[in-house]
């Protein structure tokens, strides 16, 4: 398993950051970007989250960097768990004018993830537009594959897994 991981479908630091890869992928080619760190939103910024990153940026990296990523969401739901404050844990929220319009930005595995939402009549949503950073990521996968075998191919594919149709935030 070493074999086939450890310099399989590199992508160096360099090119990732010019081709701007991001979230786990990114991270694993030494893009220290992560939304719950650099631009915390509640309950982040109290959680302290810790950025999981490696720099040899190949097939390998990217698992390793998984494992550290499944480490770090399990130490931050164990936090979460432990300071819940008793009693109900909702909040009404009002229905916003026709025409209102918001944004949210949110680290998500693949990277930040971006919604933007317009409310229509009657709080129906009028439009929502989703982008799922696979967007920005899958032009690196061409850069990743040159020089590996072609059977190497889907595992390379797979170590990003990236969404195919963007619908699967």
């Amino acid at each position: 398993l070493r074999d086939r991981f450890v310099g399989a479908g590199m992508v160096t630091p360099a090119l990732a950051a010019r081709l701007g890869l991001c979230g786990l992928a990114g991270r694993a080619s030494g893009q220290a970007f992560d939304l719950r760190c650099d631009l915390p939103c509640d309950p982040y910024g109290e959680l302290a989250a810790k950025k999981c990153v490696r720099a040899a940026g190949d097939v390998a990296a990217r698992v390793a960097v998984r494992f550290d990523e499944a480490g770090e969401s399990t130490r931050l739901l164990q936090r979460i768990l432990s300071h819940l404050p008793s009693g109900a844990h909702r909040v009404d929220v009002s229905i916003p004018d026709e025409g209102a319009m918001g944004v949210g930005l949110i680290e998500g595995w693949r990277g930040p993830i971006f919604l933007a939402l317009e409310a229509g009549a009657e709080g129906m949503i009028r439009r929502c537009h989703p982008h799922d950073p696979s967007w920005q990521n899958w032009p690196v996968i061409e850069h990743a594959i040159i020089d590996n075998i072609v059977p190497d191919f889907p595992l390379i594919n797979k170590s990003f897994n990236l969404s195919y149709s963007g619908h699967d935030l």
